[in-house]
């Protein structure tokens, strides 16, 4: 009999589980449904969590690369990279039959879903399971949901934070442990659907990487995202956030002022995430969202009398690629 931990063996895995994994991370060029990916990374592992090889390509996202300060990919860097349609026919065999993981999937397998709708193509993934939700499910005690502390918690090095390789050998290193922790106890893996694009628009021609005239217009340019009616927001208020804690699936969003991120499109962002987009600040508003906090719009004003946590969008973009689910 194989042992495959101190305490898990090859006859008590749960025959439900999956039979091979996707470990995932991709750095974009921003968090808006028009964003590209310019690098991705995958881990396969076997049934068990175990390393079977890895892959990793840059992207040039033929656009303004964004916040070069996390993910380091500069416009001279990106320029001689593979197009997403030609890497997408080897990122697909690295996905194939595989449950794609990811921390925050929701996040990775939406930016990959809208690259593979732009080739007029469909990536071949069936399920995603997100590793914050896993954490939730072993009622881990890590103090936030980031990506680090889960790497911490299990004793997991990071050496690249922000590198897609580097964070997806992390994961993948996490998510092992994590796995075994759910096959002891049988727990149900958090999996879920993932639905293919249907519709996209061919978007027009733009500049090549590095000709785009700044970081800004090149996030307001909104050729891709089609118009449609936001959904309700299916989750319950959790109430207001906290400082350094990650937002939570419900919670109740409002936004003054202008941003640099096209306004639709941040708050499409938002809904995605599955927060609720606020039209107005009242005592039950969980999150204030402004660059201009000393203004005197009626939103900022109520805010301050509320005592509602405010935070710029800069902060805010950042807690959107850690939303935690829900409670269950």
């Amino acid at each position: 009999m194989t042992v495959l931990d101190d305490r898990t063996t090859a006859a008590t895995w749960p025959a439900a589980y999956p039979q091979g994994y996707a470990v995932v991370d991709v750095e974009t060029t921003g968090l808006a449904r028009d964003d590209r990916i310019v690098s991705a990374a995958v881990y396969r592992l076997d049934a068990q969590g175990n390393v079977e090889d890895h892959w990793y390509s840059l992207v040039n996202p033929e656009r303004d690369p964004g916040p070069v300060w996390i993910h380091g990919l500069t416009s001279d860097v990106l320029e001689g990279a593979p197009l997403f349609p030609e890497i997408a026919a080897e990122f697909a065999a690295r996905l194939d039959g595989r449950v794609l993981v990811a921390h925050n999937a929701m996040f990775d397998w939406q930016m990959i879903a809208r690259e593979y709708a732009r080739a007029e193509s469909a990536a071949p993934v069936r399920q995603r399971l997100c590793t914050i939700a896993l954490a939730k499910e072993l009622a881990l005690p890590l103090p936030n949901h980031k990506l680090e502390s889960l790497a911490a918690h299990f004793g997991v090095v990071q050496e690249r934070a922000h590198h897609a390789l580097d964070d997806a050998r992390v994961l993948a290193e996490a998510f092992r442990p994590s796995l075994h922790a759910a096959a002891e106890r049988n727990v149900r893996l958090p999996l879920l659907e993932c639905r293919p694009l249907t519709e996209w628009a061919s978007s027009p021609e733009r500049p090549r990487i590095g000709r785009q005239a700044s970081y800004g217009s090149s996030y307001r340019a909104n050729s891709w995202r089609p118009s449609r009616k936001r959904p309700a927001c299916p989750y319950p208020n959790p109430g207001r956030y906290e400082t350094d804690k990650p937002l939570k699936q419900g919670m109740r969003v409002a936004f003054s002022g202008d941003t640099s991120v096209d306004r639709e499109l941040l708050e499409d962002r938002t809904v995605d995430a599955g927060l609720h987009v606020a039209g107005s600040v009242s005592r039950l508003t969980s999150l204030l969202v402004t660059n201009d906090p000393d203004s005197a719009t009626s939103k900022t004003v109520k805010a301050k009398s509320f005592g509602t946590p405010v935070v710029d969008e800069a902060a805010y973009t950042q807690l959107l690629r850690d939303v935690a689910p829900a409670d269950g």
